[in-house]
Order: structure tokens, then C-alpha cells, then sequence
């Protein structure tokens, strides 16, 4: 699985998150996606690699700026994870 953290400026609220966070859910099968406008980013958990382009164009497409992506392998830790 990978893990992509996308720096998005633009967001002021919650609803801004949201709008964020289902842009990215239309455009691509993902695991996981969460946004913080506190940090101004966006954290997205797939299990296969994700367009990175199509990626910033799917959150600009909102109308927020997509900047850096950071894109690292991902493991799932748990209670019982090794």
C-alpha cells in the first residue's frame, strides 16, 4: 500500500475538507482520505500507486491548489500488527 500526502492550500473550514476529501474518492478507488486545512494537507492511503498528476488535477478541480506530493510505502499498524 502507499501512502501520498498532497500539500492543498485553499481550505478554510470543514466543508472545504470534505469537498477535498470526495474529490479524490471520485477520482480513484483509495483506501483512506483525510484532510486537515490546519496543516494544509491532504493524506490519501491506496493500495496500489496513484496517478500523481491526475491526483493534483482531481483537487484543483475543487478549486484548491495542489502543490507537493510526498508518496512513501505504507503498513497497516495496529493492535496486533508485527
Amino acid at each position: 500500500m502507499w501512502k501520498y500526502t498532497i500539500r492543498v492550500d485553499g481550505m478554510m473550514c470543514g466543508m472545504c475538507e470534505s469537498h477535498v476529501n470526495d474529490a479524490v474518492r471520485r477520482a480513484f478507488p483509495v483506501r483512506k482520505v483525510t484532510s486537515s486545512r490546519r496543516k494544509k494537507e491532504t493524506t490519501v492511503i491506496a493500495e496500489t500507486e496513484l496517478d500523481e498528476e491526475a491526483l493534483c488535477s482531481a483537487i484543483s478541480a475543487t478549486g484548491y491548489d495542489a502543490g507537493e506530493i510526498r508518496k512513501e510505502p505504507w503498513e497497516k499498524k495496529g493492535l496486533f500488527g508485527r
